[in-house]
């Protein structure tokens, strides 16, 4: 089964550099259905292999309701953005935070392709109970 990656450029808006596009993928995994993963490619280096990846996981919901009206009260908050752009929050577990500000057609491509894959509703139909508990106590 394909499983839905999306490329795209995103930035920072309450940064310093603001205007600086960086590369982020939103990714769905069926196994995870009612997940969605923002992940941002690290570029390799001696301390750092290819291929790693920062990921953080929300809910796949959230990313659809947030593109329309402020969703979210925890580590993850959506909200539609200006000139078709959709914000997305991420809190740390030290208090800090970074708004980004993804485009609103890269979104909802995701999305379809994902609700296409695991339909609204179906997702507990997807769900491997014993392969999510494995997934989420494996080892890195």
């Amino acid at each position: 089964m394909q499983m839905p990656v999306h490329p795209m450029s995103v930035t920072f808006p309450d940064s310093p550099l603001p205007d600086v596009p960086i590369v982020a993928e939103l990714r769905f995994d069926p196994s995870l259905p009612y997940a969605a993963c923002l992940a941002f490619p690290l570029t390799p280096c001696e301390c750092v292999p290819d291929e790693t990846l920062v990921c953080w996981y929300f809910s796949r919901e959230l990313l659809n309701e947030g593109r329309h009206a402020p969703a979210g009260n925890g580590d993850v908050q959506v909200s539609p953005g200006h000139r078709g752009e959709v914000l997305i929050t991420l809190r740390g577990p030290d208090g800090e935070q970074a708004v980004l500000s993804a485009p609103e057609g890269e979104v909802a491509a995701f999305l379809s392709d994902s609700f296409q894959l695991v339909p609204a509703g179906s997702e507990s139909e997807h769900l491997d109970v014993d392969a999510t508990l494995a997934l989420l106590f494996a080892d890195d």
